[in-house]
């Protein structure tokens, strides 16, 4: 009898592992280096410090981007309008630029006030360009800028096409999944966060 028993509790325990190493294939540590931001308010921090013991979803974004790049916030939006507050806590939305040429930290906060998002849970990073390429090969964002032109004051404007990425990191700095930003589901992605924070 407690030979079944025991067989019964290590099968489980492998069907639990199993089904959450099949949910959550990631396991990518991302603190072992810190880069230096600046935040939306123009503070240096070190990221991932600043999202210490923290889920965080983050996306990598440029203010000029038409179309991908406001869908994806919008998207971190909508996941976190419908979570409970006690998981709002534990949670860090994080938005780094990519184009630090244009996306200096008053940009970013404009961008983010505009949107109204709440400056508790969101975090806006702009950087310098060794700091931004390296978190972008930390998680495999490619950019690359393609049409350029002049606009009538004489600044270079341009259109960078990029990855369209939202990436889920837990508490100990790791990231976990990975979700096309733009067309996410929602429901997938809270009950993803709410796996590590209940």
């Amino acid at each position: 009898m407690l030979k079944r028993l025991f067989y019964f509790f290590v099968t489980v325990l492998v069907i639990l592992t199993y089904s959450c190493y099949e949910h959550f294939p990631l396991k990518q540590d991302i603190k072992r280096t810190q880069n230096k931001f600046w935040n939306q308010d123009s503070i240096l921090v070190e990221f991932p410090e600043v999202i210490k013991n923290k889920v965080a979803l983050l996306a990598m974004i440029y203010t000029h981007c038409p179309d991908i790049c406001p869908m994806t916030t919008h998207n971190m939006k909508l996941v976190q309008d419908i979570l409970s507050d006690k998981i709002k806590e534990k949670l860090k939305l994080v938005v780094i630029t990519f184009d630090p040429q244009r996306d200096s930290p008053a940009v970013l906060k404009e961008y983010a006030l505009v949107r109204e998002y709440d400056f508790n849970n969101w975090i806006f990073l702009s950087g310098d360009e060794i700091n931004t390429k390296e978190v972008m090969l930390k998680f495999d964002i490619k950019a690359i800028k393609t049409d350029s032109s002049y606009d009538e004051k004489g600044n270079l404007s341009y259109y960078i096409t990029h990855t369209d990425r939202l990436t889920l990191i837990d508490e100990e700095g790791f990231i976990r999944k990975k979700y096309q930003g733009s067309v996410i589901n929602v429901e997938e992605v809270k009950k993803d966060i709410e796996y590590f924070l209940m």
